[in-house]
């Protein structure tokens, strides 16, 4: 990805849309293929839906749509982590072990938000 001249300067590759676009869409393939996502989409998809039929205000939709995209962020990252830890050890290890558990608990938050940020512009 860098390359290190004579003079000891790095130069970063030339920025490419294309290429940096078929990175995010692979990613999101990896995703669709996670267990965890799939069941979040199955709740984030029908409730996108459901916003456009609802009596609010477009800050509201806004922000209740923003709460479930951020189910989805976190799950990305929550997934990443997974991948990540995977990769540097296959043993089972503490610390492997609470960077999962962590990311995770980003998950869990990001779905406890959402659901406050419903109930209250519902009820």
């Amino acid at each position: 990805m860098y390359k290190i001249t004579k003079k000891g300067f790095v130069l970063k590759k030339k920025y490419s849309l294309f290429k940096n676009a078929g990175y995010a869409f692979a990613g999101v393939m990896t995703l669709l293929k996670e267990r965890a996502f799939q069941l979040e989409l199955l709740f984030v998809v029908p409730l996108l839906i459901l916003l456009f039929f609802l009596d609010l205000s477009q800050v509201q939709k806004s922000v209740m749509a923003g709460s479930l995209i951020f189910i989805l962020i976190t799950e990305a990252l929550n997934t990443a982590v997974e991948y990540t830890v995977d990769l540097v050890t296959q043993e089972w290890h503490e610390f492997a072990k609470k960077a999962k558990d962590t990311a995770s608990a980003a998950v869990f938050f990001s779905l406890v938000q959402a659901a406050v940020i419903w109930g209250v512009n519902l009820f």
